[in-house]
């Protein structure tokens, strides 16, 4: 009989992460990484190059059940915190910008809803946005505050029964495509949330081009001039930082599984490339460089996982803290674009191409490792946390 220690490692889980999920958990990953396998990865190449997100994604992925798939009803999946981090987690391997896409749509814009929103406004917006077929943004960052969301300069005013609202917003997934925008402002009672329609006088969306990072993702900016708002598009649930803050954390969290699973590819594309690329009659894989580089990823992408894995348990126990995300974050986005340029570097001058994923991910997990609180600002979070002094405010 072979003992524990005759076994083999799987390098692809080396510290078998697999067998702490349940068989429902399994379930969801294996339909999601089938997906982005046969539907996403023979097309992603070409849509980063494009600078390109179809919109018929965001159709297929509301049908499969991936939009808003942490939430209870009103057509949500309503899954754990656990599956919704695999969800992330495999569309990532596919690309940030994808996972990007979804985790606006759902922890985002849909959360801002389900969590502030009315009844009436989850019944309208709700089971289409997880269908697909109404797509959303979030607009909270601003040229000069993104940070510091709290000195927004985006206004809204009361006017009747309506409110007006004047202001631009940067750096906005899904800003073009969207269908609704949710917008933060300052007003005279506290920072509000506002739906705003596509196509609402005084709205536009410009999209922002030549970047070189999330290029398979839409990204825009917001402008609003004198646009008037019902106040029966306004979020009557919260009226304070509170509203978009943790919608941001919600988003975070995915992204704490999702930057692992963009580290996942590149170690898998290192590893087979090592294996099959010979270099003075030996192949990469024999030399100890190699097999340094190769150690570091496992090294991170397991602790990652386990990282994600725990933060979710914690989740799904109502334990997780906001402080808790931004470890996560900080520790994993660095993590993951650390492994993707070493990876680059094994893959030599093929590491550029995108006929290899490297570079892409490489590129993408720049804009990750900063958006959605920088690193800088996770870390002081942490900080913060460990010391009881706010060193940022």
């Amino acid at each position: 009989m072979a003992t524990t220690s005759d076994r083999a490692i799987d390098p692809l889980d080396y510290v078998g992460v697999d067998a702490l999920l349940s068989d429902d958990e399994k379930a969801i990953r294996d339909a999601v990484r089938e997906v982005v396998r046969d539907r996403i990865l023979p097309e992603v190449g070409d849509w980063f190059d494009k600078g390109i997100l179809p919109r018929e994604v965001f159709t297929e992925f509301g049908q499969m059940g991936f939009l808003g798939a942490h939430l209870e009803g009103y057509g949500c999946a309503g899954v754990n915190a656990v599956s919704y981090g695999l969800i992330n987690h495999e569309l990532e391997y596919g690309d940030s910008g994808l996972r990007s896409a979804v985790s606006v749509q759902g922890s985002l814009a849909m959360f801002a809803i389900w969590r502030w929103g009315s009844e009436e406004q989850k019944q309208q917006y709700l089971p289409r946005m997880a269908a697909g077929e109404v797509i959303g943004c979030f607009g909270l960052t601003e040229a000069d505050a993104g940070s510091d969301p709290g000195s927004m300069r985006t206004h809204a005013r009361q006017d009747g029964g309506d409110w007006i609202i004047n202001g631009s917003k940067m750096w906005i997934t899904n800003g073009t495509i969207a269908d609704i925008a949710i917008v933060w402002a300052q007003t005279d009672d506290g920072i509000q949330g506002f739906i705003i329609e596509k196509g609402m006088p005084g709205f536009t969306a410009p999209e922002i081009h030549k970047k070189l990072s999330l290029r398979a993702s839409i990204t825009s900016e917001l402008v609003m001039a004198d646009v008037r708002v019902p106040d029966e598009n306004r979020l009557p649930g919260v009226q304070s930082l509170r509203g978009p803050l943790s919608c941001l954390n919600e988003a975070r969290y995915g992204i704490v599984w999702g930057v692992v699973g963009a580290a996942r590819a590149c170690y898998e594309e290192a590893l087979s490339y090592a294996t099959e690329r010979i270099v003075f009659e030996k192949p990469l894989t024999a030399y100890q460089l190699t097999q340094q580089k190769l150690a570091e990823m496992v090294l991170e992408i397991n602790r990652g996982m386990l990282m994600a894995l725990h933060l979710g348990r914690m989740k799904d126990e109502g334990k997780l803290r906001p402080e808790h995300v931004s470890l996560g974050k900080m520790g994993n986005a660095r993590g993951a674009l650390e492994i993707a340029r070493s990876a680059r570097s094994i893959l030599g001058g093929n590491g550029i191409t995108l006929e290899y994923p490297v570079i892409r991910h490489m590129n993408n997990l720049e804009s990750v490792f900063t958006y959605e609180g920088t690193h800088e600002v996770h870390t002081l979070v942490v900080g913060g946390a460990v010391t009881g002094v706010q060193a940022f405010r």
